[in-house]
């Protein structure tokens, strides 16, 4: 069983991809605006400094949110994507296979944990015997 939401229904996901449309949008029509106008002046003689170098900026300024448009869609396709080709959380697949998360898989799993050397820790800890505590004279 599926317990995450599907993405046609999340929320976010149509926030990311209807701002990365407007985004876009707006970008559009400001650079087409401000390059129509800064062609117009300039072949008619009358452009002015304002017209020019502040229509530059606006330009930019467009192109800019015409970029962040098209990153945001292409992170919602990548989202997209992504999620069709999700894999379950271990924890998911232990609890739809019916067993606990910390036993093994498979046979050759459980074959695998039990066939490893215990750890350096554990094998120094059964080795060890007890030294005699001294006292502060050293005997």
């Amino acid at each position: 069983m599926n317990t995450r939401p599907r993405l046609t229904r999340s929320i976010p996901f149509w926030l990311l991809v209807a701002g990365s449309l407007a985004s876009g949008a707006a970008g559009g029509v400001v650079l087409m605006d401000k390059l129509a106008k800064m062609e117009t002046a300039l072949t008619a003689g009358t452009a002015t400094g304002v017209d020019v170098y502040v229509g530059q900026i606006w330009a930019v300024l467009g192109a800019i949110l015409v970029g962040v448009g098209a990153i945001g869609l292409l992170l919602a396709f990548t989202l997209g994507a992504l999620r069709a080709f999700a894999v379950a959380p271990r924890a998911q697949r232990a609890a739809d296979d019916g067993r606990v998360d910390d036993e093994p898989a498979t046979a050759q799993d459980a074959a695998a944990t039990e066939d490893a050397p215990p750890s350096a820790a554990a094998q120094d800890a059964s080795d060890t015997t007890p030294q005699p505590v001294l006292d502060g004279a050293g005997r």
